[in-house]
Parts: structure tokens; sequence; C-alpha cells
């Protein structure tokens, strides 16, 4: 069986008549279409008053006139022609848009689906012109008649030659009734411009406005008069996204069971379902379920940030900064209801007979006491430092003991207690774990419990007035972003993920942070503000830096190559220089040497906060190495990043295990929750690199979610 052969088919190009045909359908969809695009031409034309007449919903005869400033008998040849406009020369011309017509294709579109008659006078014209058009081209050459200045369009057997639309279409009334509201909106916008509406054969027009109404006036003709009596102005004026809005909104004593939403943006009447659903949400607060207010807005927006060319009915426009400018909208009607909520008319009932009224079913209205505006769901934010944080969820792991043998594993073993009053002064003592007792003194070295129970004053504060500190200071200073500090100083705490990672929340946003990158930066900034104002952190017995040195070349991650000579030798010259420096280390930094060579004291950078002293080792090793000790400048800021990078709060290197914690707190989320995180409020100035650095991520946004809960 021979298999069936497919021809090709061959691709042709559409007849020009019936491309320009299917445009037309899109643009003009319905008589109301053609009322709108011949509107906005006759507004264009600087038009004070604008007539309609009608039959058979606009159907069979549609005609427009108004007294604007006419069309020339040369132009009157290609006026139904595609894209040929007054309006517009060029493409760059969209992005300063000031007119209603920009494509040139209203009348074409009308001419090709309709019978059309065109009768205009120009003010330098003695006598009218009339032409009639059809598919867009004149059937003949324009002729002189009678006529007033202005322009009449009459549009008959509109959808003559695509019967499926007309068919589709409904019934001649209900097009006349959006002839009528679209004719409506046009003149509440307009107050200027005296609109009649009429059916033809009628004396009396459904609208009639006068050039010298105001809005309120139009609002009253065309919807009623009550709506007048509940009426609120609004305004506002946003330099930040660059827009203006105007209108009129009812009060909550005025509702009706529909939404009636005109909306105008830069003049233009289009919709907007996002708008719509704000007005709802704002107004759900204060009118009975089911019912719906009148609001009227006038937009302004920058015309660089609208696209008009979206829709070919010009329904729809698209704006720069949609959200933004939408919740702006939300809190000034908000507002502006707040603001009137003094009176309000009430339907009540009076009780049936013998009706009991129970006193714990009257609920005191709080409203009058409240002030400030309404927080919408999506804007909830933590204000209450007794909300539950993630810990709350997490069932608590035992805490492991840190103590171990030095001799076993080569870690230094402590504990610590805290006590007394917070001064610069203060001496925290660690001791070995076979010692009980713990102690703190201040720095004249009286003891709690001794034979003085009075404490020695403290001594005031040192004012370090070194150029080199003061140079590292102003770099700090210089360097900080301003967003971050705001965001920071006022976080609400989340909870921990991690010992490097915990989760805070600023507004609606929640942000994963970098403890141990927050906690380095911390550091190194008490280290140069507290420059000489150092507290104490006694060790107890003092630990032999030499053997603190070899300790820290032993570890794998010590970078110690046969090279570099003997560990030993390597393990005195860092005795050496520490013991040379001694003098300056304890002025300056509150770390004490001893002449025997032995590591007496570590400063105390933060209340209630011990570095690991797991990583003390490599920290006296890095002092020798790392610190540039023949530059003032240069010896401050690198023996602050060593300091910085000891003390920052972070995974134990040596253990690998996230709940052995060497000090006083076995509970490591405590401490980064209670001190380090106030800390970052009150201490830190964030650099700008902090922001790049991936220091602090956002992982949500409560909008968006509530955006994503919209859509299941």
């Amino acid at each position: 069986m021979a298999a069936s052969s497919c021809a090709t088919p061959t691709i042709r190009k559409l007849d020009e008549t019936v491309v320009n045909r299917i445009a037309a359908g899109e643009v003009i969809q319905r008589p109301v279409n053609a009322v709108k695009e011949m509107i906005e031409n006759s507004l264009d034309a600087k038009s004070t008053a604008i007539q309609i007449t009608a039959k058979s919903g606009g159907l069979k005869f549609l005609q427009i006139q108004d007294n604007g400033c006419g069309i020339r008998k040369e132009d009157m040849g290609i006026v139904c022609e595609r894209f040929t406009t007054s309006k517009n020369s060029k493409f760059e011309d969209l992005n300063k848009i000031a007119t209603y017509g920009f494509r040139g294709e209203a009348l074409a579109s009308i001419s090709h689906v309709a019978h059309v008659t065109i009768i205009t006078k120009t003010a330098e014209s003695n006598c009218a012109f009339k032409a009639q058009y059809s598919d867009g081209k004149p059937k003949g050459e324009p002729k002189p008649c009678a006529g007033n200045r202005g322009t009449q369009i009459t549009v008959e057997d509109l959808f003559y030659n695509i019967m499926t639309r007309k068919k589709a279409l409904k019934s001649p009334g209900e097009e006349y009734a959006k002839i009528v509201d679209v004719v409506g909106k046009y003149a509440i916008h307009n107050s200027g411009v005296a609109f009649t509406v009429k059916k033809h054969g009628q004396n009396l027009g459904d609208v009639r406005t006068l050039n010298t109404s105001s809005i309120v006036d139009n609002i009253s003709t065309i919807y009623s008069a009550s709506i007048v009596k509940e009426i609120l102005e609004i305004s506002c004026d946003n330099q930040q996204y660059g827009f203006k809005m105007n209108g009129y909104i009812t009060n909550a004593n005025y509702s009706m069971k529909r939404l009636t939403f005109v909306l105008f943006i830069n003049h233009r009447l289009v919709d907007s379902s996002a708008i719509r659903k704000a007005i709802d949400a704002v107004y759900s607060a204060y009118l009975p379920k089911g019912t719906h207010p009148f609001v009227y807005l006038s937009l302004e927006i920058n015309p660089l940030n609208v696209d008009v060319n979206v829709h070919p009915t010009k329904h729809e426009v698209h704006f720069l900064h949609e959200d933004s400018i939408i919740e702006i909208i939300q809190k000034q009607l908000e507002e502006k209801l707040l603001g009137c909520n003094s009176s309000r008319t009430y339907y009540t009932q009076k009780l049936l007979p013998n009706a009991i009224l129970e006193t714990g079913d009257i609920i005191p209205d709080n409203s009058s006491s409240k002030t400030g505006q309404r927080v919408y769901d999506h804007q909830l934010v933590r204000t209450d430092s007794r909300e539950q944080t993630l810990h709350a969820f997490v069932k608590p792991r035992p805490t492991t003991s840190s103590h171990a043998s030095s001799s076993e594993t080569g870690e230094i073993a402590a504990s610590v207690d805290y006590s007394g009053p917070r001064n610069e002064n203060k001496v925290i003592e660690i001791q070995d774990e076979d010692v009980t007792a713990m102690e703190i003194s201040d720095s004249s070295g009286t003891k709690p419990g001794g034979s003085n129970t009075s404490p020695s004053p403290n001594p005031e504060r040192r004012e370090i007035r070194l150029s080199s500190v003061l140079e590292l200071r102003a770099e700090i200073d210089g360097a900080e972003h301003k967003d971050l500090k705001e965001m920071l100083q006022n976080h609400k705490f989340v909870g921990c993920v991690e010992k490097s990672l915990a989760l805070m929340q600023h507004g609606t946003r929640l942000y994963l942070t970098n403890v141990t990158s927050l906690s380095t930066e911390l550091f190194y900034q008490i280290a140069l503000f507290a420059f000489g104002n150092f507290g104490h952190i006694r060790l107890n017995p003092p630990a032999p830096i030499s053997e603190l040195a070899l300790l820290a070349l032993n570890a794998p991650n010590s970078g110690w190559t046969p090279e570099d000579g003997p560990k030993e030798e390597l393990a005195e010259y860092v005795l050496k220089i520490l013991k040379e420096k001694s003098a300056m280390l304890a002025d300056y930094f509150s770390l004490e040497v001893d002449t025997d060579g032995n590591l007496k004291s570590l400063p105390m950078l933060l209340e209630d906060y011990v570095p690991n002293l797991n990583g003390l080792p490599m920290f006296v090793l890095r002092l020798a190495t790392e610190v540039d000790w023949e530059s003032e400048k240069e010896c401050f800021q690198s023996f602050a990043k060593e300091c910085s990078k000891f003390y920052a709060f972070k995974p134990d290197p040596y253990t690998g295990e996230e709940t052995n914690e060497n000090g006083h707190d076995k509970n490591w989320t405590w401490t980064v929750e209670h001190v380090l995180f106030p800390a970052f409020r009150c201490g830190l100035i964030p650099p700008k690199r902090l922001a790049e650095d991936g220091t602090l991520l956002q992982v949500a946004n409560l909008p968006d979610l509530y955006k994503v809960f919209e859509r299941c």
C-alpha cells in the first residue's frame, strides 16, 4: 500500500484588507470602544463640549460632535488610514506622551468595520468639509458644506462585515448602558468639558454635565446625590516614586453592592485589578460584608515610568514601582477613613421582650484610644521581646563537658564565674578544674568577702590621644554602612541555626546572619575603641608561653615546615618577643606576661564573654609571627585583628563539636542571643563590605510569602 503524500503548505501574505479588519477587531471590540476612542480624540482637540448620540446601542448609528480645533482639509484624505496621527512623530515620543492618542489606529479601525462620515471645520476655514470613508479610504474628495467649528463623526452599521462579532454582542440596551458608563467617567475626570449622551430621537440626555461644574457636581449628577453627602477628598504627592494622586472616596457610612471604581492614570481611563483588591482590603474593615464603596482616583505618574502601549484598547497600562505605589494608596485611604471615623451610621435592632443582655457580651471599644495607621497582615513585625524564638520548637541537647586533661588532648581546660558590677577594670579569674574557688576582683586586688568589703573606686577611663589609634578609629567610622547599622540597631533576634549562623528579623524581612563574621568585626572595633581601658581575664595558674607555642606548632594547621627550624627554637623566639613587648601589652591591652615567661591575663573585650581557650596557643603563636612590631599603626591594627580572630564566636576547630564550649556558659545559644546580638545592636559599626560578602542574607520577605499563599 503506497504511502499518502502530504503537500507542504504555502505561506502567503494576507491581503491588506484582511490585515486591517483583523487589527480593527482588536481595537474596536464593541460600540463603547469606538465611543472611548472618539472622546479621547475630541479631548486631544481641546474641546469644551462633546455630544454623543446612539441608536440601537451604537450598532446602527453612533455620532459624536465636539467644538475642538477640527481637521484640516489637506489631512482629510489620510485621516482614516492606519498609523496617521498628529500626536507623535517618532517612537521616543512614547516616553513623554501627554495625549490620549498615539498610534493613529482609532478612526482607521472604525472605518474598517463601519461606514464613517466626517464633517469638520477649523477656525481658519470659511466652511466645513464633509467626506465619507470605507476601509480607511475616502470615497471621494471632501465637499464643502455648512457646519460649526469642530468635528462631527458619524459611524453607521458597526460590524456590518463581521457578523459573528455583531451577533456575539449583548442587547442594544446593555451596549448603550456601557456607553453611558464610560462617558460618565470621562465627565467626572474632565469637569471643564460639557458632556451629553442621548439616544437617537430623544431630546433629553441620559448624561448631561456643564463645563462650569466641578468634579463633585458631576459625581452627584451621574451617580447619586447620596454619594456626595458621604464623600471625602483624598490627595497625595510622593516625590520618592514620582507620582501624584487626587480623588474622592466615600466614607464608612456609604456602601453599595458593587464597587464603583473610576481610575485615571495620566488622564487615561484604565482599570487595575491590583488597585481594586487593595481598595477592597482597606474597606473590608469598615463596610458590611458583601458591600463596596465609590472610589474615584486620578494618578499622575512620570511618563517615563508608564508604558501605555500594552493593550490594543489602551485599557491597561504598566508602571514602575507598582507594589510600592499601591501600598502608599492603601495607607492614604486608611488615614482618610480613620480621620472621619468620629461619625458613623448604624442600623440597630431593639432587644426582644424578656431578653437578657450578658455583661460579658459587651466588648469595650478601644478604637478611640488607638493611634497610628492600620497594620496589614503582610506588614506585621515582631515587636515583643517575649515572643518565642526558634529554640522553643527545638528539643535542647544535653551539654557535654568540655573539660579534658591537657596531657591527653593538648587543650586548655578552664571554668569561669561572673558576678559583680560592670566596669572597665573588672577582673575575671580562670582556674584549673581541680581548683573549686572562683574569684573575681577589681584591679586593686580586693576580693568579695575579704577584710575590706567596700570595693575601691574605679579609676577614670583613660583618654587615648595616639594619632595611630585615632586614625584607625576614623577609618572604621568612615567605612560605616548606615542602612546596615539601622538594621542591626532595630533588629529582632529569631534564633540560632548553628553556631556560626543565626536568624534575625528587620521589618518584614528575615535575614540569615554570619555570627562569626559579625563578632570578628565587633571585637576588632572593641580592641581599638577600648584601647588602653580593658579589664582582665586572669589565668590561674598562669600559662607558660613556650608550652603554648609548642602546642600551636604541633597543631596541623600551624603551617610549620622543617625549613622553619626546630619547634623548640621557634617557641623560645615567641617567648622572647612577648617578654620584650610585655610592658606595652600590659599597659595597652591588659595582656600580662611575667618575668618567668608565663601568660597571666587576657584582655576582657566584652562583658559576660570569654573566648574559646582552645584557640589560645595559636593566638600566642600568631602574636609573635603575624603582628607588625616595627610600625606603630600597623602594630596596633594587626594586634587588633589577631585579637578579633581569637575572640570571634565560631565552632571549635580543635574538637569539631558545636556543644563543646570553654568558659562560664555551657549553652552557646544563650551567649549568641543575650551577649553578642545586644553588642551588635549597640556597639557595632558595620562596614560597607559586610553588605557584599554574604554576612547578611535575606531568606524571606513577608509580603512575598503572602503572595505565594494567596496563589495556593
